[in-house]
């Protein structure tokens, strides 16, 4: 049952993840969630920053009802795909590239953000149930795309990464009382 802090939430996750493994030989690193106008110079010296740029429906779950562990049911759960551009400064390119790859490294080897990775990050209350978890899939967007969304930051492109959050579901608390499936039908008897 997550509540609707699990954008914020998966957002502290997925840079905490790196934040927390990072190697000594690239010194101190700041990792930063971000809004697209921090993009309008380097936002941070060395390290990540990280940007929520496009939030999305996800279909398949959007229609299904949610039941709680007391047998209520509850209007269906907002089911998102979180978009994210995972950006590494550094001062050389040499750096940035080796960070980049390190990044990419962390992440594709832990693409399973657990309840207990999100809520350990989220603080409490918690957020996410402890059967829920968030799937991270590395998504490179188009060369006109990504040259699109750089378009609209405004600064010099940096090289960066983009990823999907999937199956983000914000509950519902309002409750869907179960009512009759509709009106009898009556059948005419066969015509002989």
């Amino acid at each position: 049952m997550s509540t609707w802090n699990a954008i914020a939430a998966t957002s502290r996750t997925i840079l905490g993840l790196l934040e927390g493994s990072y190697p000594s030989d690239f010194g101190k690193l700041t990792f930063a969630l971000v809004h697209a106008s921090a993009y309008q110079g380097a936002p941070i010296p060395a390290g990540f920053t990280l940007c929520l740029y496009r939030v999305g429906i996800n279909g398949p779950l959007r229609r299904v009802p949610r039941t709680g562990p007391n047998g209520i049911r509850f209007r269906p759960s907002l089911a998102l795909d979180l978009h994210y551009l995972l950006t590494p400064w550094a001062d050389n390119v040499e750096t940035q590239q080796s960070l980049l790859g390190w990044g990419m490294r962390r992440i594709e080897d832990n693409p399973i953000l657990t309840a207990g990775m999100l809520n350990h990050a989220a603080g409490p209350p918690n957020v996410f149930a402890s059967h829920e978890t968030v799937e991270l899939v590395f998504d490179p967007l188009a060369l006109a795309d990504f040259s699109n969304l750089w378009d609209k930051l405004e600064p010099r492109m940096q090289t960066s990464v983009t990823y999907i959050a999937r199956m983000i579901l914000i509950d519902s608390e309002i409750e869907q009382p179960e009512g009759p499936l509709g009106p009898p039908r009556a059948f005419d008897p066969p015509r002989a």
